[in-house]
């Protein structure tokens, strides 16, 4: 799939310009094509985090339970799901420009009627429909900023990570910021920045080449191989532990202010998770591609899933202290930096399948994992303990492991060679899509 910038044509790249190892002027050196998708995308990973810090003023507010203000994961997160596993159909059919316009005009308008939702059930459905828009756009962005680059697809790839470490890292404080003057400011704040970009990449993204034809089967047919199949079930339970922390913290976080007779509020769980998403940032483009050299993937994988294992124990222990809490949650986002990076990698190298048929099957299936978390950790909670969730997630870890080691004969190509610094950063874009 190909898209082309309205700057003046240049001459095609020749292979060995593609593959050699990208640089910051090849990165920043771009059309402005390229810069809108960036633009976009940055919104589209803000999106993730942004309602992170306004859960407990939504259920506050709106006489909403956590259990219920979490589906506003839930939702969101379920949708995306099933929708991943088409949208490299979709795309093939309508063409990589107008997925990236329809998926943006749903975010656009479900984060609007969200913004003037009266009720917790009513933004949780708006939710799923952002969810749709959101699997739409950032199942296509990558290919389109390739696609749309004068230069060695490394550079755009490696602006594109810029993208989402920024995202991933200013969701949450924009979040917090705007939820200071009212839980309906960040939802309408995102549908402002996506309307900005929709328009940047219907004015600079001119249309591609007609893509190569996709089964809208083909992503449910790849799970039928051994290898990504291990890696799914590997993710899906990993993932379960992810969302764990990134939904049911808030909770916590403010409880523990509480019973110190303060509050937390919006804007210091915005903070909180600020340093999350830049930890998350630093250790998935810096750290990882390091630790998968010196060590291999499959050791990386159950390294750091043990460590998150010992990480959510705890935080099952550490319900009364914020300071605590907060300390592991930004060691948290380090770990799960790591993971996500190395994780892709090894669904990359594990499997001869097409690229995009075997992230859409891969990322289906882990975002399920996603979506059950917050829906199962509210009511433990409630019935429980407030640690229990965290001390369930420990468990699912132990299963991720489980699965990884039970599967490993599947993985046997894992690590006989190892990616190009252009197959390695589309890794990481891929691995931080959460």
């Amino acid at each position: 799939m190909t898209a082309h910038a309205t700057e003046a044509p240049t001459a095609a790249p020749s292979a060995a310009t593609q593959h050699a190892a990208p640089t910051l002027r090849d990165a920043f050196h771009q059309p402005k094509s390229v810069w809108a998708i960036a633009f976009a995308a940055t919104v589209s990973f803000m999106g993730i985090g942004l309602v992170d810090p306004i859960l407990p003023a939504i259920s506050t507010q709106l006489d909403a339970s956590p259990s219920q203000a979490m589906l506003l994961f839930t939702s969101y997160l379920f949708i995306t799901a099933i929708a991943m596993f088409f949208t490299s159909w979709f795309a093939s059919k309508i063409g990589v420009k107008r997925t990236l316009l329809i998926g943006l005009v749903l975010i656009v308008a479900f984060a609007a009627l969200a913004a003037g939702a009266g009720g917790v059930e009513e933004i949780i459905g708006l939710r799923a429909g952002w969810g749709l828009g959101n699997a739409l756009f950032i199942s296509t962005a990558l290919a389109a900023i390739v696609g749309a680059t004068a230069g060695p697809s490394g550079g755009a790839i490696i602006l594109y990570e810029t993208a989402l470490g920024i995202g991933m890292a200013l969701g949450p404080l924009l979040g917090g910021l705007l939820g200071s003057v009212s839980w309906r400011a960040p939802f309408a704040g995102t549908a402002v920045l996506m309307a900005i970009g929709f328009l940047a990449i219907l004015v600079l993204l001119k249309k591609e080449d007609r893509p190569a034809h996709v089964s809208p089967l083909a992503a449910l047919k790849a799970l039928s191989h051994p290898a990504l199949r291990t890696l799914a079930l590997t993710a899906i339970f990993y993932n379960f532990a992810f969302f764990t922390l990134l939904a049911y913290s808030p909770f916590p976080l403010e409880a523990a202010a509480a019973a110190k007779g303060g509050e937390f509020g919006a804007m210091g769980i915005g903070g909180v998770f600020f340093g999350w998403g830049v930890a998350l940032a630093i250790t998935s483009v810096f750290v990882a591609p390091i630790l998968t050299r010196k060590l291999g993937l499959i050791p990386t994988l159950l390294t750091v899933l043990g460590l998150l294992a010992v990480l959510m124990l705890a935080m099952s222990f550490a319900q009364a202290s914020m300071p605590a809490l907060i300390t592991l949650i930004v060691i948290g986002g380090l770990l799960l930096g790591v993971m996500n990076t190395a994780l892709t990698e090894t669904v990359m190298e594990a499997t001869d399948l097409p690229r995009g048929v075997a992230s859409s099957a891969y990322s289906g299936v882990r975002f399920l994992g996603g979506a059950i978390a917050p829906a199962v950790a509210g009511p433990l909670a409630a019935a429980t303990a407030p640690g229990a969730p965290y001390l369930l997630a420990t468990g699912t870890l132990v299963l991720s492991m489980l699965m990884l080691v039970i599967g490993r004969r599947h993985l046997a190509s894992v690590g006989q060679h190892h990616l190009s610094a252009t197959e390695e950063a589309e890794a990481i874009t891929t691995g931080d899509e959460v």
